[in-house]
């Protein structure tokens, strides 16, 4: 299934992939990251937890279970990691495309903190030296942009 799928809606999907930018920019940065550190906690022995809770019953396939657990936690990441690749190859292309404004303008109202919209609009007309209502229309004009380079003409 293609990633593009998953962001249908032009308008909105183009808002919502650039919302997910900066989560799958972390995902690929950290994925390896996070393998190695499983398949470092798969080969380390682990040592008994000495608590004043009584234990169960001893279970001989914990190991196993810890071991099947941390595989099936690795291809996870890996599903995610694959998942995150495809976006960016989809993705980046477009945003390369927008210029230096366009980014700045998109970063400000959709990757910067979501409860900001007020702080963004003031940080874009500070920045351009412009009114509200210019700074809204610069918004709309990036957003209409990036979507008609992500999903081309309607």
């Amino acid at each position: 299934m293609s990633v593009i799928w998953q962001y249908l809606d032009k308008r909105s999907a183009a808002i919502n992939a650039l919302k997910d930018y900066s989560s799958m920019k972390y995902i690929l940065e950290h994925t390896d990251e996070e393998i190695t550190n499983i398949h470092d906690d798969m080969t380390a022995i682990c040592s008994p937890e000495f608590t004043d809770m009584p234990h169960d019953s001893f279970n001989p396939q914990s190991g196993e279970i810890r071991l099947t657990a941390a595989i099936d936690e690795i291809d996870v990441l890996r599903e995610r990691c694959r998942q995150a690749k495809e976006y960016m190859e989809w993705f980046q292309p477009a945003w390369d495309t927008l210029s230096d404004d366009e980014r700045y303008v998109l970063e400000q109202f959709y990757l910067e903190e979501e409860d900001k919209q007020i702080d963004a609009v003031y940080n874009i007309c500070d920045h351009f030296h412009i009114e509200r209502s210019s700074a809204y229309n610069k918004k709309n004009r990036a957003v209409n942009h990036l979507t008609l380079l992500l999903y081309g003409k309607a």
